[in-house]
């Protein structure tokens, strides 16, 4: 007995991904308390809360919370009230937790902002790979303010999972950046 057939050889199917969508994004303005600190963020953003943080300046501490996402961006406002050491210490600690991710980073590509006009100046670095905080930036406006932001999701880290999510997140910080206003 002989079975002869047409067609073409049977090849595995890739793996799929899940088709993330998400709304298209609107803005809200967001003040910081006792401040003339202003950005915006996505209305996607489902809770903003502000905590006073010691410090020898004026700082403060602020969530915002995607909980479509199951991520949150905590982001640190500290005033550096004229004081260049306060500056110097400020961006160290910074550029510190972003390169703290090296150990399991595949790539740490960083994108340099700088707005004269509205003097904000920062960067913003994408940290590539399973690490814990996959998006970081600061800006400051070299005298007065000095604000910091992590991206951080409630789960485990898996980068091919949450890229989608990251790239969502990371237009809205690039926006937080880009509609920064300091007094």
């Amino acid at each position: 007995m002989v079975l002869v057939s047409c067609g073409e050889d049977d090849v595995p199917k890739p793996k799929a991904f899940l088709r993330l969508q998400y709304p298209e994004t609107k803005y809200k303005g967001v003040q910081l308390p006792d401040t003339e600190v202003r950005f915006q963020v996505n209305t996607l953003v489902d809770g903003v809360t502000f905590k006073a943080i010691p410090s020898t300046t004026k700082s403060y501490g602020i969530n915002l919370e995607y909980s479509p996402l199951k991520a949150t961006v905590f982001l640190t406002y500290k005033a550096v009230a004229g004081r260049p050491e306060y500056l110097r210490a400020f961006l160290r600690d910074a550029q510190k937790l972003t390169f703290e991710h090296t150990k399991k980073a595949d790539e740490i590509p960083a994108y340099p902002y700088e707005d004269a006009n509205r003097k904000v100046y920062g960067v913003l670095s994408e940290v590539k790979g399973n690490v814990a905080s996959p998006l970081q930036f600061y800006v400051t406006d070299s005298l007065n303010h000095f604000l910091t932001g992590s991206l951080y999701f409630n789960a485990k880290p898996n980068y091919d999972s949450i890229l989608p999510a990251i790239n969502y997140v990371q237009k809205d910080l690039r926006h937080i950046m880009e509609s920064l206003a300091w007094e």
